[in-house]
């Protein structure tokens, strides 16, 4: 939270504070073009060398450069801290999402509740936490751009005075990049107060490497080398570097990825597009943090709040609700004339958006967590790179294409993303009904040999209902009990 206070604050404002030959926007697209290669080749053999717990402290630290070299916005300064944000980024989420699957599996394993849904749970803790830095973040911005010249020091309609027909007909879906030189709404705040929003995104970031460093637990706590891990086997680096692409490999994986590239662009079209054509175009750049404040905190209480009902209503109900939300969302943006006269619909829209993204957040990376138990670092790096494909793709027709053009882009992806959705649910479950049936056959076959053996031993060999004669795809091996070692201290 800490972290992304600083990080999503400064990015929500680089379309419109360096709109400048679209600096803002390739410094983001840097950061996940070097990403989908950071993904490729890095976070396996980066936590296997460092553990989680100081990947995360390192690989933090690589977004310091970024948020300093606000000061001197060039593109030769911003984009090489950009690919270095990039390139950090992918061990960042791979640790993290292994560190909540371990320890959600331990926790399953204590509690003897479900472990799906209890993996769903901690991601939904974890994005509650995560959501809760746009509030923050776009709160610093909106008070000290507002609070100076460039927010007129009052309300609002002070500079939508200032505001033309003109203007207000290239907002929206018409907006286009090239269209829009000497935009009243689009001029660069007085650097003083880029200043002041810099020094204090720093200190988050230094703050947020000092807390992990300090306080979290190493994941060997909760088992870091449990058995069958692929980071507890003892790999060559070829080897490790090569498990991201043996996981593109699995059915599951191949038909999810639509899914996450649209997580990807739906990001990418909220954090600039969004705050640009529709935000700063007709309110102005000082209001982007207070209407992205409202997409934040609803996102956090979405994302935890499905974690917790996921368990009784099932996690299919749950993505039909933001595929209904986005399909809404992007069809109405299309039609929307925004204006100054109504601002309650940017928060409307920005609040619904945070909905949809709260779906995908917590359900899909939950389902990588369950679809892929023994290949977690291989299967986040991958969800981290097909997601960040779709901010790379994004953002690389972000200074071409106009509004229009990019909406009906995700409407496509999204349908696709969900065609895919249904194909690997179908699956799953079909998989699932087999499973228990073989398990019901063997046990039922052997169950008087196990129950001798068991008083004899006293160990039951059947106690996690799952017997080991029988076999498995690739893809069901990932759906297996692990053998969870925990240290109590």
């Amino acid at each position: 939270m800490v972290q992304f206070t600083a990080f999503q604050g400064t990015a929500n404002l680089q379309s419109s504070i360096n709109a400048t030959d679209g600096l803002g926007t390739v410094s983001l697209s840097a950061i996940y073009a070097a990403l989908v290669v950071s993904c490729i080749f890095l976070p396996t053999l980066i936590i296997r060398k460092l553990t989680v717990k100081w990947t995360l402290v390192f690989s933090m630290l690589c977004y310091a450069p970024y948020i300093a070299f606000q000061l001197f916005p060039r593109f030769y300064t911003l984009v090489p801290a950009g690919i270095l944000v990039g390139l950090g980024a992918a061990p960042m989420w791979a640790s993290k999402a292994t560190y909540l699957t371990q320890v959600g599996q331990v926790y399953a394993k204590i509690t003897e509740q479900a472990v799906d849904a209890i993996i769903v749970r901690f991601f939904g803790f974890f994005f509650l936490a995560w959501q809760t830095a746009e509030l923050w973040g776009n709160l610093i911005s909106s008070l000290v751009l507002s609070s100076g010249a460039h927010g007129g020091g009052s309300s609002s309609s002070s500079v939508n005075n200032t505001i033309t027909a003109e203007d207000l007909q290239f907002c929206g879906a018409n907006f286009c990049v090239h269209r829009v030189n000497g935009h009243s709404n689009l001029e660069r705040p007085p650097e003083h107060e880029i200043f002041e929003i810099s020094m204090i995104y720093l200190s988050c970031i230094l703050a947020a490497v000092a807390i992990i460093a300090i306080f979290l637990d190493p994941l060997k706590r909760y088992g870091e080398k449990r058995k069958g891990s692929q980071s507890a086997q003892e790999l060559s680096g070829m080897q490790l570097l090569s498990a991201t692409f043996r996981q593109m490999k699995k059915p599951n994986q191949q038909l999810l990825i639509p899914i996450t590239v649209f997580i990807g662009m739906e990001q990418a079209f909220i954090g600039a597009d969004f705050t640009q054509a529709y935000v700063s175009c007709a309110l102005g750049i000082h209001q982007i943090g207070f209407v992205m404040i409202c997409f934040g905190v609803v996102n956090a209480v979405c994302s935890i709040l499905f974690g917790s009902v996921m368990k009784y209503i099932g996690r299919t109900p749950i993505i039909v609700l933001g595929a209904v939300v986005h399909f809404t969302l992007i069809s109405v943006e299309l039609f929307w004339r925004p204006s100054p006269d109504n601002p309650i619909i940017f928060y409307a829209m920005s609040g619904l958006w945070g909905v949809g993204d709260a779906v995908w957040q917590t359900q899909i990376n939950g389902l990588y967590g369950l679809l892929f138990r023994r290949n977690k670092e291989a299967a986040f790096s991958n969800y981290r790179l097909w997601e960040s494909a779709g901010f790379v793709i994004a953002y690389a027709y972000a200074t071409t294409l106009c509004a229009r053009m990019k909406l009906y882009i995700l409407l496509a992806v999204l349908t696709l993303g969900c065609v895919g959705y249904v194909i690997v649910e179908i699956l799953y479950r079909r998989k699932q009904r087999k499973v228990k049936r073989q398990e019901k056959d063997e046990f039922d076959k052997k169950e008087k040999e196990k129950e001798a053996e068991a008083n004899k031993t006293g160990i039951d060999s059947n106690i996690n209902g799952l017997p080991v004669s029988v076999e498995e795809t690739d893809d069901e091996l990932d759906d297996l009990e692990e053998d969870i070692i925990v240290t109590h201290f």
